[in-house]
């Protein structure tokens, strides 16, 4: 396609309107974006600090809790598709504070949990009102910032993910202490209520900083609006041309199972890499599991920060993303592998270095996934369409623990390393996958990706 110096009909991104109003959105929308995240993580996984306390003051039984674990990604996936056609006809500005004021309910809620059959009905009510956030959100950022930027953006949304595993255990932690000791409640109610209500915070602040549409933005001047709503405008009909239409087509669209399964191979390297991390960091340096433990742990997660927001700035065209992509499943799943090898052999610090590179690698793979499906997806069939891909992929963290732990038993190993390499097996899997994205017919939509004009109808 070539490319010509933009007219006044056009707008580029080297407009200035259009450079200034997505900076502005981007200033506005994205921390609160970021926050519900964070939280979201929190709310999620605070559960793990609870686990003994839960089982001697309330009598939660081992089976309870694993069942009640496990059942929050039952009830997060059955509500995941149904949530996000919600959020496309009430608007993301209401829906989003509604998933996090609901969901932030629920958590608080656990602070009262009496028994096995509560705790179970709470964890997958928690589930139920916290589906939709993440798929709501990545197609909110496909409506506000044009494709040539939204890998950036989604890899700052991404950020809530290091930042919750830095931060959210030492504040788990710190509120569980504290209310040991300071308060007449036990630590862990004080843990659970405290951080809910968190999350019930944060949808009210969502409530009042989001906005639907550059249309509605208060924070852009007339020109801004134009600019910005003209562009996205021309891409939505790209999409619209390219895609599917229609919430059955969209969910029958090969393309769309597609990337469910390449965002599945991302998850099960994800979650069969988190969920061990401690264990694998306490096996490495020869220590219980510990505050030296959660230091070190916390070293990929720094590591991956970084690298999770520089891949963004740099994937800005269609080769690089797919080859950006491809490099980082490769390096994910080789580096997963090494880990391994790592403990095998007894060398601590390469174990660390390959399981930061790993972490860095898997965080900086996932915005690059979500920019495939934003491109060619809109309207109903891209709330459907993401909110399939992100409610099967995430079955990858339901998959992840068992076929580590079947390898394992299958091929025993002190070290456990066949269980760590299936997990590496996958990542190649999604490598090659985008790979041969090569080979797929291009949507108008890319054509914009890779010119700074783009036009923009009277």
């Amino acid at each position: 396609m070539s490319v010509h110096n933009p007219a006044p009909s056009m707008a580029s991104l080297d407009n200035p309107d259009l450079k200034s109003a997505i900076a502005k959105a981007a200033k506005h929308l994205m921390p609160m974006l970021v926050i519900l995240y964070f939280v979201a993580f929190l709310d999620r996984t605070n559960v793990g600090f609870a686990e003994n306390a839960l089982k001697v003051d309330r009598g939660v039984s081992d089976g309870a809790f694993a069942l009640g674990a496990g059942i929050f990604f039952i009830g997060y996936a059955l509500f995941e598709i149904p949530s996000n056609l919600l959020l496309k006809k009430f608007g993301a500005r209401f829906w989003l504070a509604r998933i996090a004021i609901t969901w932030g309910i629920v958590a608080a809620i656990f602070a009262f949990t009496t028994n096995d059959t509560m705790f179970i009905i709470l964890r997958f009510a928690l589930g139920v009102t916290e589906a939709g956030l993440f798929p709501g959100v990545i197609m909110f950022l496909s409506e506000w910032f044009p494709n040539k930027v939204r890998v950036q953006m989604i890899a700052i949304f991404y950020l809530a993910q290091p930042f919750s595993q830095m931060i959210g255990a030492p504040l788990s932690g710190g509120l569980i202490s504290f209310g040991d000791a300071v308060t007449p409640w036990h630590g862990w109610q004080v843990m659970f209520f405290g951080e809910g209500i968190l999350a019930v915070l944060a949808g009210i602040a969502s409530l009042l900083l989001l906005t639907n549409s550059p249309q509605q933005a208060k924070f852009l001047d007339d020109r801004q609006k134009q600019a910005l709503a003209a562009t996205m405008a021309r891409e939505d009909a790209a999409r619209s041309e390219d895609g599917p239409t229609g919430v059955w087509k969209a969910m029958s669209s090969w393309k769309v199972w597609y990337f469910t399964v390449i965002y599945f191979c991302l998850q099960i390297a994800v979650y069969g890499t988190t969920f061990y991390l401690p264990q694998q960091v306490s096996a490495l340096i020869g220590q219980d599991i510990g505050w030296q433990v959660g230091l070190v742990s916390g070293i990929p997660w720094f590591v991956g920060l970084i690298a999770c927001y520089l891949i963004g700035r740099h994937a800005n065209s269609v080769s690089r993303r797919r080859n950006w992509g491809t490099f980082f499943y490769v390096t994910t799943g080789l580096s997963i592998i090494a880990s391994a090898w790592a403990g095998a052999v007894g060398q601590p610090v390469v174990g660390i270095l390959f399981i930061s590179l790993a972490v860095a690698s898997f965080l900086s793979a996932g915005p690059i996934t979500w920019a495939y499906p934003t491109a060619f997806l809109t309207g109903a069939a891209a709330a459907a369409g993401i909110g399939l891909i992100n409610s099967l992929g995430n079955l990858g963290g339901f998959v992840a623990p068992l076929m580590r732990t079947a390898f394992n038993a299958s091929a025993p190993t002190e070290s456990g390393v066949w269980g760590v390499v299936s997990l590496g097996v996958f990542a190649f899997l999604a490598a090659l996958m985008v790979f041969c994205t090569k080979f797929f017919h291009r949507p108008k939509s890319d054509e914009y990706l890779d010119t700074t004009a783009v036009p923009v109808p009277h």
